[in-house]
């Protein structure tokens, strides 16, 4: 009788060790949900007023592989090899770096950080707009979270 207690014990801590690293998967993939009330440029695009989710890849040789997906998670609309960035406070909420430029043009996501994350990703563009986007002001958002769980937010 006490066999069967030990197994069936067994059993379950197996169980709830096996399940336990899929309970945590928004926070490994660092999934954001994103509102954006203008036009928000990316390297080689740009995004128009909307919602979407960025997302790490997450391959086993690189955690600097983000995915830009629809509002629904139907459609890839970019995926970016960035770069790591630090900051000397981690972030309690997703922040976002923009750099501000020319009246008529779309503010230039330059980072993201994922909360509660020292380490952020930061985008590459080309040389001609890095040397320009190293010229204007940049500013940080910290996005309002609306659900812990996907790690939803906005930002303008």
């Amino acid at each position: 009788m006490n066999t069967k207690k030990a197994f069936i014990t067994l059993g379950l801590l197996l169980a709830f060790g096996v399940t336990l690293p899929s309970a945590r998967a928004d926070e490994n993939d660092q999934a954001t949900k994103l509102t954006f009330n203008q036009p928000v440029q990316i390297p080689g695009h740009v995004l128009p007023a909307g919602t979407y989710w960025f997302m790490l890849t997450n391959t086993q040789f690189s955690r600097n592989n983000v995915r830009i997906y629809n509002s629904n998670r139907s459609t890839v609309i970019a995926t970016f090899l960035t770069v790591d960035t630090h900051s000397a406070k981690i972030p309690d909420q997703t922040a976002l770096t923009f750099a501000a430029r020319q009246p008529m043009q779309p503010q230039t996501l330059v980072s993201w950080f994922y909360p509660g994350e020292p380490t952020g990703h930061q985008f590459i563009y080309s040389t001609k707009e890095q040397l320009e986007l190293a010229q204007v002001k940049h500013y940080t958002i910290m996005a309002k979270v609306q659900n812990n769980r996907q790690g939803a937010g906005s930002g303008d």
